[in-house]
This record gives C-alpha cells, structure tokens and sequence, in this order.
C-alpha cells in the first residue's frame, strides 16, 4: 500500500515563483538532497499575529546554505516579506511553523559527493503547529553524542543532523523519558535532543558553552539577553551532568515551545521553578509588546 503523503495539517509551500498547498513533490531520486543529504533548514514561529525573531531566523537560512555549499537564492528580507505573504493563506487561529529551505538538486563537477551550489533550489513552507511542551517534559541522559565540528556540519542548521537527534529521542521514549540531555564527544552537557537547555542552582543561571558541537539557538539568546536585562547572573559554562542532576531547577528553549520546564532527570524529580516561569513570562511579554527590530 503507498504511504500517504499530503501533510497532517494545513500546509502552504512557495517555490518557483508560486504558492502551492499541500506537500507537492520537489525532489526527486536523482536530487542530490534525497541522495547525498544536502538540505538545511530553520525555523520560525507565527502565533497571534506576531513572528518573534522572523528576521534572524531568515538570516540564519542563509548562513546556513552557505555553511553546506549551497548558494542563497533570496536575501534574509525577501524571504521574511515572503513568510508573512503566506501566513495570510491561513485562518489565523492556529500557530504556525514558518519553515525556509536550500537543498543541492546535482553534484559538483568530478565529485558526485560534493553539492554544486549552482543547483541549489529554494522552498519556504508554513503550516499549522500548536504550540506545546509547556506542561512540562522529562529528560534522561543519552548514550549518544553530539558530533564535532570536525565530524559533521555542526555550523548549519542541516537536515543531515537530525537522524542523530531523532534517535536520541526514540532512546530516551523507550525508557520512558520525552527527550534526552546531551553530552559532546568529550562528555560535556550541550543541549537536549531537540533544544537547547539551562539549570539554575543558587539563584545563577547557567547554560553550556557555545562549543560549535550545538545549535545555539536565537530563541536561547533571546531569553539569555531578557533575563540579563531583568536583572539575573546568566552564565555560559562548561557543564556536566552531575551539575545538571544537583541543579534547583531546568528548564529549555527552543523556536518551537519557547521556555518548558524539566520535571525530571532520570531519577531526579523537579518542580517548575521560579526562574523557568519568569523566563517564559519575560520571552511572551517581549513577543507581545514590540518587534525584534526595536531590540
């Protein structure tokens, strides 16, 4: 039987020129992106008529095609005006997950392995997403590492990373956690499967280097530089697990949920602390009170 294709939920997808609904079929088996891996994406979020961050995300697309070997197709403005042309395809009720993308259609000239950036093609995709997470989640610690930068492209956001994340996740789900807290090569916390993460321990609050093994996220900046600002000692720090398991309290951070609490590290329960709540209520008054552009 085929597998159905069209999207779970309500979809817009601009490419050459022209908005199409649905998932319509952009690469092929010949593609060097289905083959060879050569896509990067980002992604921002729509949610009672505000975009936070759009810009930067938009920007950071294009960082990222370079990082890969691809050629940016659109500036970072042509792609946000071209963002909030498709968010008015939609009712307007339902969040919205604003997704850009580069991918290689051939190989370079001698070296199949190899993208050649003249073939770069360029996507933008919407659709409706919830936004989530904010009962809290549970972490366990994962077997598995976060690569070097001398190991994978750990300087774009590549869609060739994210099997390594989707198993760490189906790791952790079989032991009965949401997602997983994750070590570098040398065993040092970075992140968690799918966002990046803080643990406060008297009053300080603390989140891992950026040591280029991770994505350090714009939504992690954004809420780092308003806690700042509020008042609180945020510091980057090489962290270990045994510093996460003692911590007061944990929380995350991510375009996709914003600010979620930790409940638990493996056997180690949390409550939802003071400075998760804070962080979420700072991040939403700054999204709802003025646009990236005024910061």
């Amino acid at each position: 039987m085929a597998v159905d294709t069209s999207p779970r939920t309500t979809t817009w997808t601009y490419v050459d020129g022209e908005w199409l609904t649905g998932n319509p079929p952009l690469i092929g088996p010949t593609s060097h992106a289905m083959w060879l891996g050569s896509t990067v994406f980002d992604g921002a979020r729509w949610f009672d008529g505000i975009a936070p961050d759009l810009d930067l995300h938009c920007q950071r697309i294009n960082r990222s095609a370079l990082a890969m070997g691809l050629k940016p197709l659109k500036t970072a403005e042509e792609i946000e005006a071209l963002a909030w042309e498709g968010v008015k395809r939609f009712d307007g009720n339902t969040p919205i997950y604003i997704k850009p993308m580069y991918w290689g259609e051939h190989g370079s000239a001698g070296s199949i392995v190899a993208v050649d950036a003249e073939s770069t093609r360029f996507a933008l995709c919407l659709f409706e997403a919830p936004l989530g997470g904010h009962g809290g989640v549970t972490l366990t610690v994962s077997p598995f590492r976060r690569p070097s930068p001398e190991t994978a492209m750990t300087d774009a956001k590549a869609g060739s990373l994210y099997p390594n994340s989707g198993r760490m996740i189906v790791e952790a789900k079989k032991r009965g956690f949401d997602n997983a807290l994750v070590r570098d090569m040398i065993g040092n916390v970075v992140e968690t499967a799918s966002s990046n993460v803080f643990m406060v321990k008297d009053g300080i609050i603390y989140t891992p280097v950026a040591n280029r093994t991770f994505l350090a996220g714009i939504t992690r900046a954004r809420v780092m530089g308003l806690l700042r600002r509020e008042g609180f000692d945020v510091r980057e720090e090489t962290l270990s697990v045994e510093q996460f398991m003692a911590a007061d309290e944990i929380f995350t951070t991510g375009n996709y949920s914003k600010v979620v609490s930790v409940n638990r590290l493996d056997d180690r329960e949390f409550q939802q602390g003071p400075v998760a709540r804070k962080a979420l209520e700072l991040y939403m008054d700054w999204a709802y009170g003025r646009s990236a552009s005024e910061e």
